[in-house]
């Protein structure tokens, strides 16, 4: 079982910048495939990042350039740095992990919101 906490979200004006972490517990932190999903206004959960074990990443469309995601294995913890926010942006993030068996865990959400 893999748990995990998340925080960084918050209220920010259009332009600016947040960072999101999430950290796991689990002792194979650096086998996980790590990604970031966000539900918004209207829409279906979506990804917004990835990145895989050998820190391979892949970004939605619409965060491209934008945002970036990373990962720090010593401390079991994931990041989002979300530049240039944009109202379309608000919604709430949430954190995925997938371990060595392919088992799936989320985090539990956090709130972005981004005012014009």
């Amino acid at each position: 079982q893999v748990q995990l906490v998340e925080s960084g979200g918050g209220l920010v004006q259009s332009g600016g910048s947040l960072r999101l972490s999430c950290e796991a517990s689990g002792r194979f932190f650096s086998d996980y495939v790590l990604a970031w999903y966000r539900t918004t206004p209207g829409k279906q959960r979506e990804l917004v990042a990835r990145i895989t074990s050998s820190h391979i990443t892949t970004y939605g469309d619409s965060v491209k350039g934008r945002f970036t995601i990373s990962r720090d294995d010593a401390k079991n913890t994931m990041y989002l740095q979300m530049n240039s926010l944009k109202p379309e942006d608000t919604g709430v993030y949430y954190c995925r992990v997938r371990d060595g068996d392919s088992r799936g865990y989320w985090g539990q959400g956090t709130q972005v919101t981004v005012s014009s």
